[in-house]
């Protein structure tokens, strides 16, 4: 009997100004049989730094995060403050 616990980002979406939710689940396995799975959700907004982030999540940045969202984005929070 041998307890595994694994971390996997299993779900990334893009929202309507760039940002992107990431969830990660853990999963805690006996013999391969998952005994549980839990959920971390996070947002990241664009231009936000990707250092540490999974791959996957870092390419979704990449090919999203264009100058012209980025700068909306900017803008949109400056549009907040006032």
């Amino acid at each position: 009997m041998a307890l595994n616990k694994s971390t996997v980002v299993d779900r990334i979406e893009v929202l309507e100004r760039g940002q992107i939710q990431v969830r990660t689940a853990t999963v805690v396995d006996e013999d391969g049989h998952e005994l549980s799975r839990s959920f971390h959700r996070q947002v990241l907004n664009p231009g936000d730094d990707t250092t540490g982030q999974a791959d996957r999540v870092v390419s979704v940045a990449t090919a999203t995060w264009t100058t012209d969202v980025v700068d909306a984005w900017d803008a949109f929070v400056a549009s907040q403050a006032d």
